[in-house]
């Protein structure tokens, strides 16, 4: 994610975008105005940590670029607000994912109420607390300790080093994931599977096995049990993240 930026796309820069745009700066959000195209959309996005979209009743955005827009905010994984007549809102949320719509406003919108959003948003941003959050269960505190250093920039990870450790933390806590080690003295990860899908609390949290054994017979068992997905422990940090990123993608 960037900074603290944020980027308005519009038609025009009318006199109640600036004020808006006016407030969010005196907040301590760096803003800019963006009209709405790809090429501009596109090379202003690189910094930006929120989009507000603001939507004029005489105007219809485009739906190739709609479509480009929430492409690029899945990629940063960042939010937008929304600020437009009820209808129009209505209408883009037909075409926006829900998980990309932080808030939205019909207008006229109170500038306070918008301000306190984005500075909200920011806030919760820059604790971490709009980050998606992983488990990571394994009994190798070296490798732990790796996979924690690759993922903690873009994601809020916990560690659990056996698999009972894991159920007793899934007890007091909610994750979006969980990475499981499948080879775990004591309670292996298909054992810890189980345990986590006879549970109604657990059951729906996606699995994903991190295996060490790369031939056949390894990887059909490990598939045969269902995870929503494997890795293998050789996996490069890149391609990790890039794996990650497509599943949460995906799975919104």
């Amino acid at each position: 994610m960037a900074g603290n930026s944020m980027i308005v796309i519009g038609e025009k820069e009318s006199f109640i975008v600036r004020v808006l745009m006016q407030k969010a700066e005196a907040a301590g959000c760096p803003t800019s105005f963006v009209r709405w195209n790809i090429n501009d959309i596109n090379k202003a996005i690189e910094n930006a940590a929120l989009v507000t979209l603001y939507i004029d009743n005489k105007f219809i955005p485009d739906e190739e670029i709609i479509h480009f827009l929430v492409d690029i905010m899945e990629e940063k994984d960042i939010q937008m607000i929304l600020i437009g007549e009820q209808l129009d809102i209505d209408g883009m949320k037909k075409v926006v994912p829900a998980e990309l719509i932080y808030e939205a406003f019909p207008r006229p919108v109170d500038n306070t109420v918008y301000v306190t959003a984005v500075t909200e948003y920011l806030m919760k941003m820059s604790t971490g607390e709009l980050k998606k959050s992983i488990l990571v269960v394994d009994d190798d505190p070296q490798y732990l300790t790796l996979v924690r250093e690759w993922l903690k920039e873009k994601y809020k990870v916990s560690m659990a080093n056996s698999g009972l450790q894991a159920i007793k933390w899934l007890g007091k806590n909610k994750v979006d994931l969980i990475l499981l080690d499948h080879e775990m003295p004591v309670t292996t990860g298909p054992q810890v599977l189980e345990m986590l899908r006879s549970d109604e609390e657990t059951k729906s949290i996606p699995v994903m096995f991190l295996t060490g054994k790369g031939d056949k017979d390894s990887v059909m068992e490990v598939v045969s049990l269902r995870p929503e997905g494997y890795f293998l422990k050789n996996i490069g940090r890149d391609e990790l993240l890039e794996k990650l990123q497509e599943f949460f993608v995906l799975h919104r």
